[in-house]
């Protein structure tokens, strides 16, 4: 049976186990939750179905009405996708770890749904959660956990592709929400044109991205993207005759407000204005142009000192200067994938300059938008790819000059001890990976660059920092930037690569943590008799 099969017959053994999970998570509570995901780990329950089976229960309650709200006179973000991004993540950690500790990355996901329902109401401590931590605990009993938008029916359309594609775009942009998703749902009807409506669902993510960051708080920061491509990977592991859980949990939201596409607007002039070398006028445009096709399909790498001067631009210098360095890259037979590797090395620098743990917001943002933009370059053959990789570079440098302008934005990395030289790879791991546990970024990374120097073997550090960021819980930012650094690591092909293994370590020693953040992985270490984690 594949696992596609399995995931479609959780059988009648399984079903008590799923309904004790679902009545534990909508009770919030994390630890019942967790003993029954042990369950089903003992019971051999096959991850494609516990992942949908997650997805199901919680997927009514992670919508919100609206991406901000108005307290009184205030405007306040709100948005809660991560425990489906946690379940994405899931997929390729899995596979990094020893086999009796395969489970962690899902008790993760398990441990944190319960804490993720109904961030609206978490906002104004309306309801208990992960985002109404630090707030007055409330006297009375939790009330349940709303439902701001019912499921639906699929809803079917005639003509050509593209102008099917085209009229669910236009419903996603006027934000009709319920009807874009009917729509949509009639668009995957049809097998043989998944593909290209994923790819336009991802590509419907990438476009919404915020202009501005600097003393803001009310953004997107791409995480419609990382929805979008988690409704993807998720929804191609289970089989997606199966897999309407995951549509609703993750296509629906896309035309949720606000939305924003004036970063993406701009990356649409610049090819007018940058490649055609034309005036931007007001006649409307569309679609691709024949260079922009041509210049797509570029395949030249860029030498080190291409890549650090690009970078330098980018991440130093302002608005227009890393649009026309772009472009010349682009007039001179530099390929978009390529470049995209370099912007990604320069994502990893601003997290490695990230220095306070409550200062991520925008930089871990950045890098996991640059690292979406790389997996849609490798799965779709979407036409306006090219244009999406100004979006990428505005976004990065964006992310630079708003840590500078906060006052973070420096590298700092500790002195070793006296003879650390002289030790051997394995030492050097280990104190690598117990800084990162201390959560002490700087000799983190510092054993991590003597570990590098030493020719220490990459891959043995990729699974220690894979197990070491699914130690760490209550916030799936941990396996989840950790995932996507070393997922590119593994990609990459820029000029310093080994730039995302040091970030790594970076954010997952400083990035913010909340409570006991070895409880989970504690538990699921003494329920599975995994000595190590216990």
């Amino acid at each position: 049976m594949s696992l596609a099969e399995a995931a479609n017959d959780p059988g009648a053994s399984a079903r008590p186990f799923y309904e004790k999970l679902e009545d534990r998570v909508l009770a919030r509570d994390q630890v019942g939750a967790s003993e029954c995901y042990y369950d089903l780990v003992r019971d051999r329950r096959p991850l494609p179905e516990m992942l949908r089976e997650a997805v199901r229960i919680h997927g009514p309650y992670t919508h919100v009405p609206y991406h901000e709200r108005i307290d009184d006179g205030f405007v306040n973000f709100v948005n809660n996708d991560h425990c489906l991004l946690s379940a994405r993540a899931t997929l390729h950690l899995s596979k990094w770890l020893p086999t009796e500790m395969a489970g962690l990355p899902m008790a993760q996901t398990i441990w944190y749904i319960p804490t993720g329902l109904d961030i609206w109401n978490q906002k104004i401590n309306k309801a208990p959660g992960h985002y109404a931590r630090g707030m007055a605990p409330q006297k009375s009993a939790p009330p349940k956990p709303v439902v701001h938008w019912p499921d639906q029916e699929p809803e079917r359309l005639d003509g050509p592709l593209r102008d099917r594609l085209d009229q669910w775009m236009t419903l996603v942009h006027r934000g009709r929400v319920l009807e874009a998703y009917r729509v949509f749902l009639g668009l995957m009807q049809n097998k043989a044109e998944r593909k290209a409506v994923l790819a336009e669902l991802v590509f419907a993510g990438l476009i919404d991205l915020q202009d501005r960051a600097f003393l803001n708080r009310s953004f997107t920061t791409g995480h419609k993207s990382y929805r979008a491509r988690a409704t993807v990977e998720l929804g191609t592991a289970i089989g997606w005759d199966d897999a309407h859980a995951v549509l609703y949990a993750g296509a629906l939201d896309i035309a949720v407000g606000p939305r924003w596409y004036s970063t993406y607007e701009m990356a649409c002039n610049c090819v007018t204005h940058y490649l055609e070398q034309q005036k931007i006028s007001a006649i409307p445009y569309a679609g691709t142009t024949a260079r922009e096709l041509a210049l797509l399909a570029n395949s030249e790498p860029l030498t080190a000192t291409e890549a650090e001067a690009f970078l330098e631009v980018v991440l130093r210098q302002h608005e227009p200067a890393y649009l026309e360095r772009l472009s010349a890259l682009l007039l001179a037979g530099k390929g978009p994938r390529q470049i995209l590797d370099v912007l990604q090395i320069g994502a990893a620098q601003v997290l490695l300059e990230t220095q306070d743990s409550l200062n991520f917001s925008i930089s871990q943002h950045c890098y996991e938008y640059c690292n979406t933009l790389g997996w849609f370059y490798d799965s779709f053959e979407h036409p306006q790819r090219l244009k999406l990789l100004y979006s990428a570079a505005s976004f990065l440098n964006r992310n630079a000059w708003h840590q500078k302008n906060i006052g973070d934005g420096r590298a700092h990395v500790a002195e070793l001890p006296a003879g650390a030289e002289r030790m051997s790879e394995q030492q050097l791991l280990e104190r690598t990976l117990s800084a990162i546990v201390a959560l002490d970024g700087p000799q983190a990374v510092a054993w991590a660059k003597a570990y590098l120097a030493s020719s220490g073997d990459r891959q043995t550090l990729v699974q220690h920092l894979a197990l070491t960021a699914c130690r760490l819980g209550n916030d799936p930012h941990n396996q989840e930037i950790a995932q996507c650094l070393l997922e590119d690591y593994a990609k990459n092909r820029g000029f310093d690569r080994d730039r995302l293994l040091l970030a790594c370590v970076q954010h997952t020693a400083v990035h913010r943590k909340y409570g006991d953040f070895l409880e989970c992985s504690r538990r699921y270490g003494r329920a599975m008799g995994v000595a190590a984690l216990a």
